[in-house]
């Protein structure tokens, strides 16, 4: 493969190499505008590709915001493409998926060597088994769906962007930001993707990964009701919640009986669960001004030791650190 010296690395390689440089975005209507803009501008401004808008037939369609992407080519005329680019919507972490776009995404997908997914596309990338046996991501929210959905797929639900072989997904919405400065470093080099990076004023890679960003306690609709009585009693009070034992007993079921409950219908045990309510509480005093040590009692944590170790397992960061990151620039 011919390439190009750049300062600052050994090598890049040559875009004519791949098919010219060509990209397709596959859009459809309720698309998340972002997943589309951000993934192209990335690409724009490293130079060397050519991107095109493609969609099942063709036209405008409607992304969820309500703009407008018109003058898309239908998938029938696309032109020899490298690398398709699936973005993410909504609409997508339903089920089934439209039957027009997996289609789509299938067709193009047979005659291009590189494939990758912002956000909710890695569903469409698992629908037709492209991720089977490989690692991927997906945003935080919908990644147990994901992983339920098609358990093929090792689903790495704390990364910003993966790569497996041609296949790459990202995490949610302005990842797609971050998978496309990772394509450009892996086609043209660090130093062609730091440039991009620097002018787009953002980082070259994020530091920490995306659970710093989520919200983790969300309760699924459908559970047993002698669980949702448990899971509320737990959210009322975290740092209180009584002993597994006293929590079962008040919904006549032995603590053996409710664990098993929680890991079938919550996927995860009770202390796992009740240590997820533990840190939102500590994530919300943090962000109101509220000191580390404060903070680890008043949710529960015993010191702010413990808080440190249990932030630094789950987020990959201290408490002091998510704090600067997270709390509001704008004066009082």
């Amino acid at each position: 493969m011919a390439c190009e010296e750049v300062p600052g690395d050994v090598r890049a390689v040559d875009l004519e190499a791949l098919v010219g440089g060509a990209v397709g975005i596959i859009g459809y209507d309720g698309v998340t505008l972002l997943d589309v803009s951000g993934p192209a501008e990335v690409l724009a401004r490293a130079g060397g590709y050519r991107i095109t808008m493609l969609s099942a037939r063709g036209g405008t369609v409607t992304a969820s915001n309500g703009l407008a992407l018109a003058g898309t080519v239908p998938v029938a005329d696309a032109p020899d493409l490298h690398t398709v680019l699936v973005p993410g919507g909504d609409l997508l972490a339903g089920s089934p998926l439209p039957a027009d776009l997996l289609s789509a995404a299938g067709d193009l997908v047979a005659r291009s060597s590189r494939v990758a997914a912002v956000c909710t596309g890695a569903f469409v990338l698992a629908e037709l088994g492209l991720l089977d046996g490989r690692r991927a991501t997906t945003h935080w929210r919908h990644a147990e769906a994901l992983r339920r959905r098609y358990p093929r797929v090792h689903v790495e639900t704390d990364l910003i962007q993966v790569s497996d072989g041609p296949c790459w997904t990202s995490a949610g919405i302005s990842a797609g930001i971050d998978l496309a400065l990772a394509l450009v470093e892996h086609d043209r080099g660090a130093y062609r993707a730091r440039a991009v990076a620097r002018e787009l004023v953002m980082h070259m890679s994020r530091p920490a990964g995306q659970l710093q960003f989520a919200r983790r306690a969300d309760v699924p609709d459908g559970i047993d009701p002698r669980l949702r009585r448990v899971l509320d009693r737990m959210a009322e009070a975290p740092a209180h919640a009584g002993p597994l034992d006293a929590l079962a007993a008040d919904v006549s079921l032995s603590a053996r009986q409710l664990a098993r409950l929680f890991t079938a219908q919550m996927g995860t045990t009770p202390g796992h669960w009740l240590e997820t309510l533990r840190m939102e509480r500590a994530q919300s005093l943090l962000l109101e001004g509220a000191a580390v040590t404060t903070a680890a009692l008043e949710a529960g944590f015993g010191s702010d030791e413990s808080l440190r170790r249990t932030f630094r397992k789950r987020l990959g960061i201290t408490p002091s650190e998510y704090r600067e990151r997270f709390t509001s620039t704008t004066a009082p």
